[in-house]
């Protein structure tokens, strides 16, 4: 276990979020978590705080806000400090073929999944190069690496932050601070669920056989669970050699 840090995970009040924080507080460490509804990420905070009797704080944000952001930081460098340790997991996509992928989708997609981490990684910057320290890790996607059909504009987003990672880690190797990415493959959560209908509602399948499909696309033959993504950002706080990386939770779809 690596010292009693001040984390902060976006996207956190369910699904792989939701883990990566359960698996932080396990360790010791304070966790504040975002997502937008109120509710929601109070409710999850409690669950984490009364499972491993430690400190957590729940705030509520929209992520592609830059006045949220801000306000995000700020919130948590009162409480407790500032963010020595950022997970940055609120995403979403959708599903369309690209001629009928609106302006407004592709934007909708790059704000979300691309811009928000940016802003995210470039506020918690300054307070980790001021302490010699920092762990950043953005969960990115399998399809940050490879071509995926009917989700274009999902997959140029996570391109991109993968990208962003990338540079990142490259110019502040020597600061003491790491960014890696996780990227998962098809994940047993409500985004899945998702797809699973969009599926469905295209094809001849039915959602059991779509989502055995998903499945099948993984040489393990089932869905990734929550925990094991979230034990390969646990793997990315703990590990001061990993760095620029895009570590691949996806049953051996993708090697590399």
């Amino acid at each position: 276990m690596t010292a009693p840090r001040v984390c902060l995970v976006t996207g956190a009040s369910k699904g792989i979020g939701l883990a990566i924080a359960r698996r932080l507080a396990a360790d010791g460490h304070h966790v504040a978590m975002a997502a937008r509804s109120p509710e929601q990420v109070e409710a999850a905070a409690r669950a984490v705080g009364d499972e491993h009797s430690g400190p957590t704080l729940p705030v509520a944000c929209d992520v592609t806000s830059a006045t949220d952001i801000e306000r995000l930081f700020a919130t948590i460098e009162k409480r407790w400090a500032p963010v020595e340790v950022l997970v940055a997991n609120a995403g979403a996509g959708w599903a369309s073929p690209l001629t009928q992928t609106s302006d407004e989708d592709w934007q909708r997609a790059i704000d979300l999944n691309l811009t928000a981490p940016f802003r995210c990684v470039r506020t918690a910057l300054p307070a980790m190069l001021h302490a010699g320290w920092g762990r950043i890790v953005v969960v990115a996607s399998i399809v940050a690496k490879r071509g995926e059909a009917q989700v274009s504009a999902y997959t140029a987003s996570k391109h991109g932050v993968l990208g962003l990672v990338r540079a990142a880690a490259m110019e502040y190797a020597g600061a003491g601070i790491t960014v890696n990415a996780v990227c998962p493959g098809y994940v047993d959560t409500a985004m899945t669920d998702d797809t699973v209908a969009a599926i469905s509602a295209r094809t001849a399948l039915s959602a059991d056989e779509a989502r055995a499909a998903l499945a099948r696309r993984q040489p393990i033959g089932r869905l990734i669970d929550v925990a094991e993504v979230a034990e390969a950002v646990r793997f990315c706080v703990i590990n001061a050699g990993v760095t620029g990386q895009g570590i691949n939770v996806d049953g051996g779809a993708l090697q590399s």
